[in-house]
């Protein structure tokens, strides 16, 4: 098929340091382009890619210092992939909904992966408007907030096998990786670090949004001893720090719409301790790959229990159900549904849209359409 994958500018494809749509967007080409498909990448200019690269950006705009307007750019893509439509049989936006108004008029073939939370406010208004926009969820959580949108599919997604190995043996520290914002709990992961007695290691990025919790919150508790703040890392250094890790924490407070660092955790047969708030129970199997638990006290009673969990276990669930490969088969099957949609639409009266079937998917079963 040829295949546009539309990603957002703020990082490169793949991201240099964070960066978790950036990075999903990157495995899906990559993995679509080895199965035989044409891949055309709309993306950062400092992106790497083997499959078409259109940059409409000399380089990735949250560390553009030069960069004031990044919706300008943005703007000058959306010209670039209406431009090039024609030359496409699906395109794959995972952009939000930046383009909602222009693709319903052109009435193109495309899906939107929808990457962020979708509980706020703001948004139904917008869905609502443009609920006959197809779409797809990474967690069935993730959905439960605009229920009646057209939703193609629930995706979860996945990771090259060959990324991460094994680390048969545990570390003596625990693991904290992401980004520091409240939503994420990294307070929440000192404490049961200092309460369950272990080390704690922090790998994250503190956004200018988030620079005044940083201070205030995060900062003081840094100040006592067992926690390491290691700042960003890296692609190539997450092997080490979480394959190294006794476990990782995970104690988000807010409807997590997926959590990728779970699945970089298992596949490094590294066990995962969280709450239990959103996407979580999806993507965790309680006692095989991690804990979930209600609160800190529990986290810290789930840490001691790390150690009876097999990490080879972890690595086998990775390999069953967070792989690249499924990730993109899954799409490739929700492609194909609309672009025969598309085909079949184009005896449809000008005017009136087409509504894809909005039938719910079974979560990385390949069963993306039952009863189609």
């Amino acid at each position: 098929m040829r295949i546009a994958q539309v990603a957002p500018l703020f990082e490169s494809v793949p991201p240099r340091l964070y960066g978790g749509t950036e990075r999903v967007v990157s495995h899906l080409t990559e993995e679509l382009v080895w199965q035989g498909h044409d891949v055309t990448l709309f993306a950062s200019g400092d992106s790497v890619t083997s499959a078409r690269l259109v940059a409409p950006c000399r380089r990735s705009l949250r560390l553009d210092e030069s960069c004031i307007d990044q919706l300008a750019h943005h703007v000058l893509m959306m010209e670039q992939v209406f431009a090039a439509a024609g030359s496409f049989d699906v395109i794959h936006f995972h952009i939000d909904y930046l383009h909602f108004p222009v693709s319903r008029r052109l009435r193109l073939p495309r899906l939107t992966t929808l990457h962020g939370r979708l509980d706020i406010p703001d948004l139904a208004p917008l869905y609502r408007e443009y609920r006959t926009e197809p779409v797809v969820s990474i967690s069935d959580a993730q959905r439960r907030p605009l229920r009646w949108a057209n939703w193609l599919a629930t995706i979860p997604h996945g990771l090259p096998e060959s990324l991460f190995r094994l680390e048969p043996l545990p570390g003596d520290y625990l693991a904290f990786l992401g980004r520091i914002s409240p939503e994420k709990g990294v307070e929440h992961a000192i404490e049961i670090a200092r309460r369950a007695g272990m080390k704690l290691r922090l790998a994250a990025k503190v956004d200018r949004v988030d620079r005044e919790y940083f201070e205030t919150v995060v900062r003081p508790l840094l100040q006592g001893p067992g926690v390491e703040f290691l700042g960003e890392i890296s692609e190539g250094e997450k092997q080490e720090f979480l394959g190294s890790a006794y476990a990782l924490l995970f104690p988000v407070v807010w409807p997590e719409p997926f959590g990728l660092v779970m699945i970089e955790a298992m596949a490094c047969g590294t066990p995962v301790v969280a709450f239990p708030n959103g996407s979580v129970p999806e993507v965790l199997t309680e006692g095989v790959t991690g804990f979930i638990c209600k609160g800190v006290e529990a986290a810290v009673e789930a840490v001691a229990r790390v150690a009876g969990l097999s990490r080879l276990e972890c690595r086998r669930t990775f390999d069953a159900r967070f792989t690249a490969a499924r990730m993109a088969s899954d799409y490739v099957r929700v492609y194909q549904r609309v672009a025969q949609s598309r085909a079949s639409s184009r005896s449809t009266p000008a005017g009136h849209e087409r509504e894809y079937p909005a039938r719910r998917a079974l979560s990385g079963s390949g069963e993306l359409f039952p009863g189609a």
